[in-house]
């Protein structure tokens, strides 16, 4: 069963890769392949039609999907580490002021 996380950013963000996947189709210069299959994980929490995209890229190329998504945890975890000193400092200087 699919767990929807709606999102304004990721919505924004996935859409916008959709976008420049399309485009990339007809430029020459741009991955357009890539651009949508990065869309399509971007928006798979969002949308029924992305989820079953990532579900046919991810039997296609099942390595690929492991990596992205291991990818994107890291940076999760990374960014969670961040907020949470920049919140320990910012209250450090809260209560020294």
């Amino acid at each position: 069963m699919m767990e929807f996380r709606p999102s304004v950013r990721r919505k924004a963000a996935g859409i916008s890769l959709l976008g420049l996947g399309t485009l990339g189709l007809v430029l020459p210069f741009l991955q357009g392949f890539l651009f949508l299959a990065l869309g399509l994980f971007v928006l798979r929490h969002q949308y029924l039609w992305a989820h079953r995209g990532m579900g046919w890229i991810s039997g296609r190329w099942p390595g690929a999907v492991n990596q992205v998504e291991s990818m994107e945890a890291r940076l999760i975890m990374r960014w969670q580490a961040a907020g949470a000193g920049f919140r320990n400092r910012l209250g450090r200087l809260w209560r020294r002021g």
